[in-house]
Protein backbone atom coordinates (compact mmCIF):
# COMPACT_ATOMS: atom_id res chain seq x y z
CA UNK A 1 0.00 0.00 0.00
CA UNK A 2 1.40 3.39 -1.06
CA UNK A 3 -0.35 6.48 0.26
CA UNK A 4 -0.28 10.10 -0.87
CA UNK A 5 -1.24 11.84 2.36
CA UNK A 6 -0.55 10.81 5.93
CA UNK A 7 -2.00 12.32 9.06
CA UNK A 8 -1.35 12.00 12.78
CA UNK A 9 -4.43 12.96 14.80
CA UNK A 10 -4.11 13.92 18.45
CA UNK A 11 -7.38 12.24 19.44
CA UNK A 12 -9.84 9.74 18.00
CA UNK A 13 -12.85 11.97 17.32
CA UNK A 14 -10.56 14.49 15.64
CA UNK A 15 -9.22 11.66 13.49
CA UNK A 16 -12.76 10.75 12.43
CA UNK A 17 -13.47 14.40 11.66
CA UNK A 18 -10.42 14.59 9.41
CA UNK A 19 -11.07 11.22 7.75
CA UNK A 20 -14.61 12.39 7.03
CA UNK A 21 -13.30 15.61 5.44
CA UNK A 22 -10.76 13.79 3.27
CA UNK A 23 -13.39 11.30 2.12
CA UNK A 24 -15.90 14.05 1.28
CA UNK A 25 -13.23 15.76 -0.79
CA UNK A 26 -12.43 12.76 -2.95
CA UNK A 27 -9.71 10.79 -1.16
CA UNK A 28 -10.23 7.16 -0.26
CA UNK A 29 -9.32 7.16 3.42
CA UNK A 30 -8.80 4.74 6.29
CA UNK A 31 -8.57 5.70 9.96
CA UNK A 32 -6.32 3.49 12.07
CA UNK A 33 -6.19 3.31 15.85
CA UNK A 34 -2.52 3.73 16.53
CA UNK A 35 0.01 2.12 14.23
CA UNK A 36 -1.60 -1.01 12.77
CA UNK A 37 -0.24 -4.45 13.44
CA UNK A 38 1.63 -5.71 10.35
CA UNK A 39 -0.90 -8.54 10.06
CA UNK A 40 -3.81 -6.13 9.52
CA UNK A 41 -4.70 -5.92 5.84
CA UNK A 42 -5.69 -2.37 4.94
CA UNK A 43 -7.43 -1.56 1.65
CA UNK A 44 -5.72 0.43 -1.08
CA UNK A 45 -6.25 4.08 -0.12
CA UNK A 46 -5.02 7.60 -0.85
CA UNK A 47 -4.81 8.72 2.77
CA UNK A 48 -4.34 7.18 6.20
CA UNK A 49 -5.24 8.97 9.42
CA UNK A 50 -3.41 7.48 12.42
CA UNK A 51 -5.44 8.11 15.58
CA UNK A 52 -3.45 8.77 18.73
CA UNK A 53 -4.38 10.02 22.20
CA UNK A 54 -1.70 12.66 22.66
CA UNK A 55 -3.53 15.96 23.07
CA UNK A 56 -3.34 16.09 26.86
CA UNK A 57 -0.44 13.78 27.71
CA UNK A 58 3.06 14.94 28.64
CA UNK A 59 4.84 16.61 25.72
CA UNK A 60 7.66 14.08 25.69
CA UNK A 61 5.16 11.21 25.40
CA UNK A 62 3.24 13.00 22.63
CA UNK A 63 6.42 13.62 20.65
CA UNK A 64 7.53 9.98 20.89
CA UNK A 65 4.17 8.65 19.72
CA UNK A 66 3.93 11.16 16.87
CA UNK A 67 7.42 10.37 15.60
CA UNK A 68 6.67 6.65 15.53
CA UNK A 69 3.50 7.30 13.53
CA UNK A 70 5.37 9.66 11.18
CA UNK A 71 7.97 7.01 10.46
CA UNK A 72 5.24 4.45 9.68
CA UNK A 73 3.45 6.86 7.32
CA UNK A 74 6.64 7.87 5.50
CA UNK A 75 7.50 4.21 5.09
CA UNK A 76 4.25 3.78 3.17
CA UNK A 77 4.92 6.61 0.77
CA UNK A 78 3.40 9.65 2.44
CA UNK A 79 5.04 12.72 0.96
CA UNK A 80 3.19 15.08 3.27
CA UNK A 81 2.15 14.52 6.88
CA UNK A 82 -0.56 16.63 8.52
CA UNK A 83 -0.51 16.82 12.32
CA UNK A 84 -4.23 17.07 12.99
CA UNK A 85 -5.14 19.17 16.02
CA UNK A 86 -8.43 20.39 17.45
CA UNK A 87 -10.02 23.44 15.83
CA UNK A 88 -10.03 25.13 19.26
CA UNK A 89 -6.21 24.77 19.42
CA UNK A 90 -6.62 23.58 23.00
CA UNK A 91 -3.24 22.98 24.57
CA UNK A 92 -1.17 24.29 27.45
CA UNK A 93 1.94 26.45 27.50
CA UNK A 94 3.95 23.22 27.72
CA UNK A 95 2.43 21.75 24.55
CA UNK A 96 1.58 19.70 22.77
CA UNK A 97 1.07 21.48 19.46
CA UNK A 98 4.44 23.25 19.39
CA UNK A 99 6.66 20.38 20.55
CA UNK A 100 5.06 17.83 18.22
CA UNK A 101 5.18 20.16 15.22
CA UNK A 102 8.87 20.90 15.81
CA UNK A 103 9.68 17.21 16.25
CA UNK A 104 7.91 16.28 13.00
CA UNK A 105 9.75 19.05 11.18
CA UNK A 106 13.08 17.79 12.45
CA UNK A 107 12.31 14.19 11.49
CA UNK A 108 11.21 15.15 7.98
CA UNK A 109 14.05 17.56 7.24
CA UNK A 110 11.66 20.49 7.09
CA UNK A 111 12.34 23.89 8.61
CA UNK A 112 8.96 25.64 8.83
CA UNK A 113 5.36 24.44 9.13
CA UNK A 114 2.14 26.13 8.09
CA UNK A 115 -0.31 26.00 11.01
CA UNK A 116 -4.03 26.79 11.08
CA UNK A 117 -7.02 25.46 13.03
CA UNK A 118 -9.46 27.28 10.74
CA UNK A 119 -12.53 25.43 9.43
CA UNK A 120 -15.20 27.96 8.39
CA UNK A 121 -17.77 25.18 7.82
CA UNK A 122 -17.82 24.61 11.59
CA UNK A 123 -17.53 28.28 12.55
CA UNK A 124 -13.75 28.32 13.20
CA UNK A 125 -11.95 31.18 11.49
CA UNK A 126 -8.55 32.81 11.99
CA UNK A 127 -7.94 36.51 11.37
CA UNK A 128 -4.69 38.34 12.16
CA UNK A 129 -3.63 35.21 14.00
CA UNK A 130 -6.65 35.25 16.33
CA UNK A 131 -9.02 32.27 16.51
CA UNK A 132 -12.75 32.97 16.37
CA UNK A 133 -15.59 30.56 17.17
CA UNK A 134 -18.79 31.54 15.37
CA UNK A 135 -17.59 35.13 15.33
CA UNK A 136 -16.48 35.27 18.96
CA UNK A 137 -12.83 35.33 20.02
CA UNK A 138 -11.94 31.91 21.40
CA UNK A 139 -11.25 33.28 24.87
CA UNK A 140 -14.74 34.83 25.00
CA UNK A 141 -16.61 31.85 23.54
CA UNK A 142 -18.17 28.90 25.42
CA UNK A 143 -15.37 26.70 24.06
CA UNK A 144 -12.78 28.48 26.19
CA UNK A 145 -13.72 26.16 29.07
CA UNK A 146 -12.25 22.90 27.81
CA UNK A 147 -12.25 20.55 30.85
CA UNK A 148 -8.57 19.59 30.41
CA UNK A 149 -7.05 22.47 28.44
CA UNK A 150 -9.02 25.68 28.98
CA UNK A 151 -8.09 28.37 26.44
CA UNK A 152 -7.75 31.93 27.68
CA UNK A 153 -5.86 33.48 24.76
CA UNK A 154 -7.23 33.77 21.20
CA UNK A 155 -3.90 35.00 19.79
CA UNK A 156 -2.45 31.80 18.34
CA UNK A 157 0.92 33.34 17.52
CA UNK A 158 1.37 34.01 21.24
CA UNK A 159 -0.01 30.58 22.22
CA UNK A 160 2.28 28.72 19.84
CA UNK A 161 5.33 30.81 20.74
CA UNK A 162 4.90 30.06 24.44
CA UNK A 163 5.02 26.30 23.85
CA UNK A 164 7.74 26.21 21.17
CA UNK A 165 11.50 26.53 21.13
CA UNK A 166 11.45 28.48 17.86
CA UNK A 167 9.53 31.59 16.87
CA UNK A 168 6.04 31.60 15.38
CA UNK A 169 5.06 34.06 12.65
CA UNK A 170 1.89 35.10 10.86
CA UNK A 171 0.56 34.67 7.32
CA UNK A 172 -2.17 37.30 7.26
CA UNK A 173 -5.38 37.26 5.25
CA UNK A 174 -4.25 39.70 2.52
CA UNK A 175 -1.31 37.37 1.81
CA UNK A 176 -3.57 34.33 1.69
CA UNK A 177 -5.97 36.19 -0.63
CA UNK A 178 -3.07 36.82 -3.03
CA UNK A 179 -2.69 33.06 -3.57
CA UNK A 180 -0.40 30.12 -2.94
CA UNK A 181 2.72 31.76 -4.37
CA UNK A 182 2.28 34.72 -2.02
CA UNK A 183 1.91 32.30 0.91
CA UNK A 184 5.10 30.50 -0.10
CA UNK A 185 6.95 33.81 -0.37
CA UNK A 186 5.77 34.77 3.10
CA UNK A 187 6.92 31.40 4.45
CA UNK A 188 10.34 32.03 2.88
CA UNK A 189 10.59 35.40 4.66
CA UNK A 190 9.53 33.94 7.99
CA UNK A 191 12.03 31.10 7.57
CA UNK A 192 14.80 33.64 6.96
CA UNK A 193 13.74 35.43 10.16
CA UNK A 194 14.15 32.22 12.14
CA UNK A 195 10.50 31.18 12.49
CA UNK A 196 9.72 27.45 12.65
CA UNK A 197 5.95 27.82 12.37
CA UNK A 198 3.51 30.22 10.74
CA UNK A 199 -0.07 30.72 11.89
CA UNK A 200 -2.16 31.23 8.75
CA UNK A 201 -5.36 33.26 8.54
CA UNK A 202 -8.39 31.67 6.88
CA UNK A 203 -11.92 33.07 6.82
CA UNK A 204 -13.42 31.40 3.75
CA UNK A 205 -13.18 27.93 2.25
CA UNK A 206 -11.18 29.30 -0.67
CA UNK A 207 -8.52 30.36 1.85
CA UNK A 208 -8.15 26.72 2.92
CA UNK A 209 -7.68 25.70 -0.71
CA UNK A 210 -4.88 28.26 -1.05
CA UNK A 211 -3.22 27.09 2.16
CA UNK A 212 -3.51 23.44 1.17
CA UNK A 213 -1.86 24.16 -2.17
CA UNK A 214 1.04 25.91 -0.43
CA UNK A 215 1.40 23.38 2.37
CA UNK A 216 1.39 20.32 0.10
CA UNK A 217 4.85 21.23 -1.23
CA UNK A 218 6.26 21.08 2.32
CA UNK A 219 6.84 17.88 4.34
CA UNK A 220 4.72 18.81 7.39
CA UNK A 221 1.75 20.98 8.28
CA UNK A 222 -0.36 21.35 11.41
CA UNK A 223 -4.03 22.11 11.50
CA UNK A 224 -7.64 21.11 11.94
CA UNK A 225 -9.76 19.30 9.36
CA UNK A 226 -10.11 22.48 7.33
CA UNK A 227 -6.47 22.23 6.32
CA UNK A 228 -7.15 18.61 5.37
CA UNK A 229 -9.82 19.90 2.98
CA UNK A 230 -7.25 22.17 1.36
CA UNK A 231 -4.66 19.38 1.08
CA UNK A 232 -7.16 16.92 -0.42
CA UNK A 233 -8.28 19.40 -3.06
CA UNK A 234 -4.68 20.29 -3.85
CA UNK A 235 -3.88 16.60 -4.43
CA UNK A 236 -6.81 16.27 -6.81
CA UNK A 237 -5.97 19.52 -8.61
CA UNK A 238 -2.37 18.42 -9.08
CA UNK A 239 -3.45 15.15 -10.66
CA UNK A 240 -1.68 13.06 -8.03
CA UNK A 241 -5.02 11.68 -6.85
CA UNK A 242 -8.27 10.92 -8.65
CA UNK A 243 -11.63 11.48 -6.97
CA UNK A 244 -13.13 8.24 -5.69
CA UNK A 245 -16.22 7.09 -3.87
CA UNK A 246 -14.94 6.91 -0.32
CA UNK A 247 -17.68 4.84 1.34
CA UNK A 248 -16.49 1.43 0.10
CA UNK A 249 -18.95 -0.82 1.89
CA UNK A 250 -18.95 1.09 5.15
CA UNK A 251 -22.74 1.34 5.16
CA UNK A 252 -23.49 -2.38 4.86
CA UNK A 253 -25.91 -3.34 7.66
CA UNK A 254 -24.55 -5.09 10.75
CA UNK A 255 -27.73 -5.63 12.78
CA UNK A 256 -27.52 -6.10 16.52
CA UNK A 257 -28.55 -3.84 19.36
CA UNK A 258 -27.96 -0.07 19.50
CA UNK A 259 -26.83 2.32 22.24
CA UNK A 260 -25.42 5.75 22.99
CA UNK A 261 -22.69 6.34 25.59
CA UNK A 262 -21.82 9.94 26.48
CA UNK A 263 -19.00 11.33 28.58
CA UNK A 264 -18.83 14.84 27.15
CA UNK A 265 -19.98 17.74 29.28
CA UNK A 266 -20.23 20.22 26.41
CA UNK A 267 -23.35 22.35 25.99
CA UNK A 268 -24.06 20.64 22.65
CA UNK A 269 -24.00 17.13 24.13
CA UNK A 270 -26.16 18.17 27.09
CA UNK A 271 -28.79 19.50 24.66
CA UNK A 272 -28.57 16.31 22.60
CA UNK A 273 -29.22 14.22 25.70
CA UNK A 274 -32.24 16.36 26.59
CA UNK A 275 -33.60 15.80 23.08
CA UNK A 276 -32.87 12.06 23.26
CA UNK A 277 -35.18 11.67 26.26
CA UNK A 278 -38.10 12.26 23.89
CA UNK A 279 -37.46 9.07 21.92
CA UNK A 280 -35.30 6.68 23.98
CA UNK A 281 -34.61 5.78 27.61
CA UNK A 282 -31.74 7.88 29.00
CA UNK A 283 -29.83 7.00 32.16
CA UNK A 284 -27.87 9.87 33.69
CA UNK A 285 -25.10 8.51 35.87
CA UNK A 286 -24.26 10.04 39.21
CA UNK A 287 -20.74 11.26 38.47
CA UNK A 288 -19.98 11.79 42.15
CA UNK A 289 -20.76 8.11 42.80
CA UNK A 290 -18.67 7.11 39.79
CA UNK A 291 -15.67 8.97 41.15
CA UNK A 292 -16.23 7.56 44.62
CA UNK A 293 -15.91 4.04 43.20
CA UNK A 294 -19.49 2.85 43.68
CA UNK A 295 -21.32 0.22 41.65
CA UNK A 296 -22.67 2.73 39.10
CA UNK A 297 -21.13 0.78 36.20
CA UNK A 298 -22.79 -2.56 36.97
CA UNK A 299 -26.07 -0.82 37.72
CA UNK A 300 -25.95 1.01 34.38
CA UNK A 301 -25.23 -2.18 32.46
CA UNK A 302 -28.10 -3.96 34.21
CA UNK A 303 -30.41 -1.02 33.44
CA UNK A 304 -29.48 -1.19 29.76
CA UNK A 305 -29.87 -4.97 29.65
CA UNK A 306 -33.53 -4.59 30.58
CA UNK A 307 -34.21 -2.19 27.69
CA UNK A 308 -31.93 -2.67 24.65
CA UNK A 309 -34.02 -5.48 23.18
CA UNK A 310 -36.83 -2.95 22.72
CA UNK A 311 -34.68 -0.24 21.09
CA UNK A 312 -31.71 2.09 21.58
CA UNK A 313 -30.78 3.43 25.00
CA UNK A 314 -28.44 6.20 26.16
CA UNK A 315 -26.15 6.18 29.19
CA UNK A 316 -24.50 9.47 30.09
CA UNK A 317 -21.86 10.60 32.56
CA UNK A 318 -22.28 14.13 31.21
CA UNK A 319 -22.82 16.91 33.72
CA UNK A 320 -23.40 20.65 33.82
CA UNK A 321 -20.28 22.90 34.04
CA UNK A 322 -20.85 23.77 37.69
CA UNK A 323 -20.96 20.07 38.61
CA UNK A 324 -17.79 19.41 36.63
CA UNK A 325 -16.03 22.29 38.39
CA UNK A 326 -17.05 20.97 41.80
CA UNK A 327 -15.81 17.47 41.00
CA UNK A 328 -12.52 18.77 39.62
CA UNK A 329 -11.98 20.84 42.76
CA UNK A 330 -12.57 17.79 44.93
CA UNK A 331 -10.84 15.04 42.95
CA UNK A 332 -8.50 16.97 40.63
CA UNK A 333 -8.94 17.84 36.95
CA UNK A 334 -7.01 14.89 35.49
CA UNK A 335 -8.22 12.31 38.01
CA UNK A 336 -11.88 13.16 37.56
CA UNK A 337 -11.62 13.20 33.77
CA UNK A 338 -9.79 9.88 33.70
CA UNK A 339 -12.31 8.24 36.02
CA UNK A 340 -15.27 9.30 33.89
CA UNK A 341 -13.73 8.22 30.58
CA UNK A 342 -12.67 4.88 32.09
CA UNK A 343 -16.16 4.26 33.49
CA UNK A 344 -17.97 5.14 30.26
CA UNK A 345 -15.58 2.97 28.24
CA UNK A 346 -16.21 0.06 30.61
CA UNK A 347 -19.97 0.50 30.17
CA UNK A 348 -19.62 0.61 26.38
CA UNK A 349 -17.52 -2.58 26.38
CA UNK A 350 -20.08 -4.38 28.54
CA UNK A 351 -22.86 -3.33 26.17
CA UNK A 352 -20.92 -4.66 23.17
CA UNK A 353 -20.34 -7.91 25.04
CA UNK A 354 -24.12 -8.15 25.37
CA UNK A 355 -24.86 -7.67 21.68
CA UNK A 356 -24.61 -3.95 20.88
CA UNK A 357 -23.24 -3.60 17.34
CA UNK A 358 -24.38 -0.03 16.61
CA UNK A 359 -22.77 2.40 19.02
CA UNK A 360 -22.67 6.19 19.26
CA UNK A 361 -20.03 7.66 21.60
CA UNK A 362 -20.03 11.34 22.59
CA UNK A 363 -16.87 13.02 23.83
CA UNK A 364 -13.28 12.90 22.61
CA UNK A 365 -11.73 11.31 25.68
CA UNK A 366 -14.65 8.90 26.08
CA UNK A 367 -14.37 7.88 22.42
CA UNK A 368 -10.66 7.23 22.72
CA UNK A 369 -11.04 5.15 25.86
CA UNK A 370 -13.93 3.19 24.33
CA UNK A 371 -12.12 2.35 21.09
CA UNK A 372 -9.05 1.24 23.05
CA UNK A 373 -11.15 -0.87 25.38
CA UNK A 374 -12.85 -2.56 22.42
CA UNK A 375 -9.53 -3.19 20.67
CA UNK A 376 -10.64 -1.77 17.32
CA UNK A 377 -7.63 -1.49 14.96
CA UNK A 378 -9.10 0.58 12.10
CA UNK A 379 -12.20 2.01 10.44
CA UNK A 380 -13.64 2.43 6.99
CA UNK A 381 -15.15 5.88 6.55
CA UNK A 382 -18.84 6.04 5.66
CA UNK A 383 -21.27 8.88 4.96
CA UNK A 384 -21.37 12.03 7.05
CA UNK A 385 -23.83 12.09 9.95
CA UNK A 386 -23.15 15.73 10.84
CA UNK A 387 -20.30 18.10 9.95
CA UNK A 388 -17.14 16.46 11.26
CA UNK A 389 -18.76 13.15 12.24
CA UNK A 390 -18.82 10.22 9.78
CA UNK A 391 -20.34 6.79 10.08
CA UNK A 392 -17.52 4.32 10.83
CA UNK A 393 -17.29 0.61 10.11
CA UNK A 394 -14.71 -1.44 11.96
CA UNK A 395 -11.87 -3.22 10.16
CA UNK A 396 -10.05 -6.18 11.63
CA UNK A 397 -12.24 -6.77 14.67
CA UNK A 398 -12.74 -10.29 15.93
CA UNK A 399 -16.29 -11.54 15.46
CA UNK A 400 -18.96 -9.31 13.97
CA UNK A 401 -18.26 -5.91 12.47
CA UNK A 402 -19.67 -2.83 14.17
CA UNK A 403 -20.95 0.56 13.08
CA UNK A 404 -19.88 3.48 15.25
CA UNK A 405 -20.06 7.24 15.46
CA UNK A 406 -17.37 9.00 17.50
CA UNK A 407 -18.60 12.51 18.24
CA UNK A 408 -16.53 15.34 19.60
CA UNK A 409 -18.52 16.92 22.40
CA UNK A 410 -19.28 20.17 20.60
CA UNK A 411 -20.31 18.59 17.27
CA UNK A 412 -23.78 17.86 15.93
CA UNK A 413 -27.22 19.39 16.16
CA UNK A 414 -29.85 18.80 18.81
CA UNK A 415 -31.14 15.57 17.22
CA UNK A 416 -27.71 14.13 16.45
CA UNK A 417 -28.27 10.85 18.30
CA UNK A 418 -31.51 10.11 16.44
CA UNK A 419 -29.89 10.92 13.10
CA UNK A 420 -26.85 8.74 13.80
CA UNK A 421 -28.90 5.75 14.91
CA UNK A 422 -31.22 6.05 11.91
CA UNK A 423 -28.20 5.69 9.60
CA UNK A 424 -27.00 2.54 11.37
CA UNK A 425 -28.70 -0.64 10.21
Amino acid sequence: MTILLGSIADDYTGASDLANTLTKNGLRTVQTVGIPDPSLALPDVDAVVVSLKIRSVAAQEAVAAALEAESWLRGRGAGHVLYKICSTFDSTDLGNIGPVTEALLSASGGDIALVTPAFPETGRTVYLGHLFVNGQPLDESPLKDHPLNPMRDANLVRVLTRQSRGKAGLIDLPTVTDGAEAVRARLDRLRAEGAAAAIADAVFERDLETLGQAALEMPVSTGASGLGLGLARALLRSGRASARDGEDGAIRPVGGLAAVVAGSCSAATLKQLDAAERYMPVLRLDTERLLAGSDEISAAVAWAGERTAEGPVAIAASAAPEVVSRLQARYGREASGHAIETATAAIAAELVERGVRRLVVAGGETSGATVDRLGIPAFLIGPEIAPGVPLLRTIGTAGNDMLLALKSGNFGGENFFATALSMMR
